[in-house]
């Protein structure tokens, strides 16, 4: 891959993260209930701290796809470190899946009756639907790059 290309997708993950943190700082405070709320008792929500802990599992997996881009750079792709990085963005994603859903079932149980849970309700979906799509995606790039370590492990011995 041309280094260009690897520059310009670690700068698409930066800017994700930047985009991703804006929204973290910014939508509390626009958030229905914030309205009458002062700012320390806004950002100390248990429900808004819930969310700042489960985003930890996002940002580790943009830093681990930001270092996959870079062993893609220095022609390391199919490297065991390479493995571990797609493994670790496998398990975050399943573990930011299973957070988005436990946070999707605490608002439909616990929602006031005024309110109408059912546009989060379609965030959680979208957002769980494609935090599966990529532990999915890196299960089998995983699985692949390990057989083709494999296969060249096997092809340096008989040589």
């Amino acid at each position: 891959m041309k280094r260009i290309s690897i520059v310009f997708l670690q700068a698409v993950i930066v800017l994700i993260g930047i985009v991703a943190l804006a929204i973290l700082i910014r939508v509390p405070l626009t958030e229905g209930r914030a309205t009458d709320l002062d700012l320390f008792s806004i950002y100390f929500d248990m429900f808004i701290l819930y969310g700042y802990a489960a985003s930890i599992a996002f940002f580790v997996a943009l830093y681990k796809a930001f270092k996959l881009l870079g062993y893609i750079g220095q022609n390391k792709v199919f490297s065991p470190n390479a493995v571990k990085t797609l493994k670790s963005i496998k398990y975050c994603a399943i573990i930011l899946s299973i957070l988005i859903v436990i946070a999707g079932l605490y608002i439909v149980i616990f929602h006031s009756k005024e309110d109408d849970p059912a546009g989060f309700i379609a965030g959680c979906i979208l957002a769980t639907f494609i935090s599966i799509v990529v532990a999915t995606v890196a299960a089998t790039f995983e699985k692949i790059w390990q057989k083709a370590i494999d296969m060249k492990s096997e092809n340096d011995l008989t040589i």
